[in-house]
Formats: structure tokens, sequence, C-alpha cells
């Protein structure tokens, strides 16, 4: 074995650097260019929800004089139009869930992971001048950005296919994951800050370009697997590799797909369902929230957006912190996968039950939003169990089936803004507010139960390599990793 300046010894043995030294680790390095990745994906499908309030609502301008006239809006769409808008972005998003987990299984994650994120981002450089040439239009291009990135999370789970060792890939996951929820926090009140200061055709000149620059960045520094990646060390690529063997099949690419096993697979259905449940909450307050701040307490652009972000930051926090805490107890063997799953699922959406109950009923401002806080954030917990369980029950199909799972998590996204729009009337009322919190509650609490009841952990029967495949389910790693120990 080949030692270099980034490995240590230690009793004669070639041990990893420790995981605090994170530039050290090219799969942390990975999973920080995910995390950006996942960054610019949420700020590009978020920035609209606020762009479209100031797009919709009345201006006032300052004559030279001091005069202040009070304008029409720009955009006089009815709530039924802004709930189409807001909902096109799934209709593509929807089309390519499946098709991205293919892809990424047959040519790599990291091509199809990068394209996606960079055409949304194009894209949205150039919605302003759509918006204002036709509606049609920017239905259209918002379509097209779902298309593509619809591929990002199925890639994703793809490359950590090849860069997680089982006992990391919680954490290695949801640290990725963890950009989605800060691109959220930060789209809000950046947004509205850039309505406000410049207008709101800079909310995606800003966000687009991020976008863009990003992929240059992502081209550079990423690589398929560890052993396509050319800076890697020789000590963390082995330790990786080793502890895939009898994983992932070194032919996993000429594997062929059983559809019909995962399509009649309960513990496939279970992860549909959680998706599908926690999404139908996460996309209401993502197009949602600023408008229910604005109808509900009457806050400001600027208000409403800080507010909005509140509940992301919580997630954003919780999703991987969840991720290690998952990772502690299954490393130190006091829980199995199956329960670690179980739990923390349940853990998410009967906290989200609870406190989505009491914002349909609470008046005050501030408990309605600390309640939409506290529903968000904790749900991050369930980010931690039905989002890795793919790795769990079928590696080798992991992104297919992540793919398929995502198909039903895009739905809530196109149904959810539309149904708010009609149960939400032009002069809108708290009562008709609780209606939509009621759905969202009545989802998580069913997805809480169909998971714990279908759910598991273990490598599927019809996920297991029919090749004969040295190692175990951890593999045999003969480098020893010393990490939890610094």
């Amino acid at each position: 074995m080949t030692v270099n300046q980034n490995d240590q010894l230690k009793d004669g043995k070639v041990v990893l650097p420790s995981k605090w030294l994170f530039w050290k680790h090219r799969r942390y390095i990975v999973a920080l260019m995910t995390f950006f990745g996942f960054f610019n994906a949420y700020t590009l499908r978020g920035n609209l929800s606020i762009a479209i309030v100031a797009m919709t609502s009345n201006r006032s301008e300052t004559l030279e004089n001091g005069t202040i006239v009070n304008t029409e809006p720009e955009f006089d769409w009815s709530n039924e139009t802004r709930g189409y808008i807001l909902g096109s972005f799934f209709y593509g998003y929807i089309t390519t869930q499946l098709l991205g987990g293919y892809l990424a299984k047959k040519y790599g994650g990291k091509i199809i992971f990068g394209t996606g994120i960079f055409v949304t981002g194009a894209l949205t450089v150039i919605t302003p001048w759509l918006a204002d040439a036709s509606v049609y239009l920017l239905l259209a291009a918002r379509i097209i950005e779902g298309v593509f990135e619809g591929v990002t999370y199925p890639s994703m789970l793809g490359l950590w296919s090849k860069w997680a060792p089982p006992l990391e890939r919680t954490g290695l996951s949801m640290m990725s994951s963890a950009g989605s929820y800060f691109g959220t926090v930060i789209t809000m009140p950046l947004s509205a800050a850039l309505a406000e200061a410049f207008g709101w055709r800079y909310i995606f000149y800003f966000f687009g370009s991020l976008a863009v620059a990003w992929y240059a960045l992502w081209l550079i520094i990423v690589a398929n697997s560890p052993a396509q990646d050319t800076r890697i060390s020789e000590t963390e690529r082995r330790y990786i590799e080793s502890s895939l063997e009898g994983i992932i099949s070194k032919k996993d690419n000429e594997v062929t797909i059983p559809w019909k096993s995962i399509a009649s697979s309960k513990a496939v259905w279970a992860i549909c369902m959680s998706n599908f449940c926690e999404n139908w909450g996460f996309y209401t307050f993502l197009t949602q929230l600023p408008t229910y701040l604005k109808d509900v307490y009457n806050f400001s652009l600027g208000t409403s957006g800080f507010l909005s972000g509140l509940p992301y930051l919580a997630m954003g926090f919780m999703v991987p912190i969840s991720g290690q805490m998952a990772d502690f107890f299954l490393s130190r063997g006091y829980l199995s996968i199956t329960k670690c799953r179980k739990i923390w699922n349940f853990l998410g959406f009967f906290s989200q039950f609870c406190f989505l109950m009491a914002v349909a009923f609470v008046s005050d401002e501030i408990l309605s939003v600390l309640c939409l806080t506290f529903a968000v954030g904790i749900g991050g917990f369930a980010f931690a169990a039905y989002c890795v369980n793919p790795l769990d029950i079928a590696p080798q199909y992991a992104s297919i089936i992540l793919g398929i799972s995502n198909t039903f998590g895009t739905m809530p996204g196109i149904i959810s803004p539309i149904l708010t729009g009609y149960i939400v009337s032009n002069e809108p009322t708290v009562e008709e507010w609780q209606i939509v919190f009621f759905i969202a509650a009545g989802l998580y609490l069913f997805g809480a139960f169909f998971y714990i009841t279908c759910s598991s952990g273990e490598v599927q029967q019809w996920a297991k390599q029919k090749e004969t495949d040295q190692g175990g389910m951890y593999g045999a790693c003969d480098i020893t990793n010393v990490e939890n120990n610094n």
C-alpha cells in the first residue's frame, strides 16, 4: 500500500486523518460541494415565492417633489394563476425523478447533478425577460427548470452509493441535504431585500448567476467515484472501496434492475409514502408561507421574508445533527438500522403533526411562527430516515428507488399550491388557512404510522448481488479508521 503525505502511521498501521481535518478527506469535500449544490437548487426553486409577492403587490413611488404615488401591481394575476405559476416548477420536476436515478446509475452522479443545477440557474437569469413577455413563457421556463432540477436528488444518492462508507452514509447524505434548507433560509430574506432595494428582477439575476458560478467549481473539484478522483489519498480510497465490498458490484452499471420486485416491495412503498407526506407540508410552506404571513398577520414583504426563513434555518441545523445522531447510535450498536429509521421518521412526522395543529389554533403571530419553526425544524429527523433508507434496503438501486420516491414526493408540489389557491380566497380568512394546515397535519400523522408498519433497514433479498463478492455487510477493510477517536 502506498503511503502519501496525507496518511499517518500508528503502531505500524496506516490510519485516516482526524475527521475534523475535513479538507484532507475527499468524501467530505464532495459533501461540502453537494451541500452548496443543493443550496443553489433551493434558492432557484424558492425565490419565486418571494418575488411573486413583489410582482403582484401595489407599488409606491416617490417623485422628486416628495409626492408619493401609488401604482397598480406590475402583474395582475389572480390567486389561482399564482397557484399555477408557483406549482409549474413541479410539473417538470416530477418527470425526471426516475430518469435522474437511471442516468446517475449508468453515467455517474457528477455530470447529472451538476448539469441539472446549471441549466436551472441559466434559465433563472433570463426569467425577468420571460415574465415581461408572457405568463406562458414564465410557466414554460419554470417547467423546464423543474425538468432539469428533478435529477438532482436521485443523482446525489447515486454519487453517495460510490463515496459513502455504510456507517457514514446518514451523516454524509444529511450534510448534503442540509444545503437545501440553508438555501431556503437565505432565499427568503435576501430575496425580499433584493426586491426592496433593486426590484424583483435582481432576485433572479443574483441567484441564477450564483448557480452558474458553482457549476464551474463543481466540474473542477468533484469526481464520480474515489477511483476517478486524482486528489484522493490511497488510504482513503481503499477505506471507502473496501467498506463497500459486498454492497456495490464492480459491474454495477451492468446489473439488471428488478423493476417488479421494487414495485411490490413494502419497504419501497414506505419510503414513497413518507416522501409524499413530508413534501406536502414542505412545499406548502415553501410556496405559501410568505403569503400566509402577509394575509393573516399583515407583515411587510421584508418581515415575511425573514420569518419565512426561520423554519428552514431550524431544519438546516437539525438535518445534519439528526444524521450524525443516527450514525452515532448505529456505529455504537445501540440501535439496529431498522429501529433507527423507524424512530427517527416517527419523531419527525409526529412532531410536525402536533405543531401544525397548534398553528391552526393559535392567534398570536409570535406563537404561530414559533410553532411553524419547530414543526419544520424537528421534521429534519424524518429526512435522516426515509431519505437515506434506499441505501439501506438496496444500495445498488438506491438512485432508482429515490427517483421513484421523489416522483411521489413531487406530487404535493403540483397539487398543494393549486389546492391552496382554491381554498384561500382573494379576501383570505384565518379559517381558510386552518384548512390548509389541517390537511398537512393529517398527512404527517398518516405517514408516521405507515412508515412504522412497512419500512425496513435490511438489504432486501431482491437487492442482493447475484455474483459472489468478498466482504460482508460492511466489507473487509484492512485500514484502521480511528476518526471516531479524534
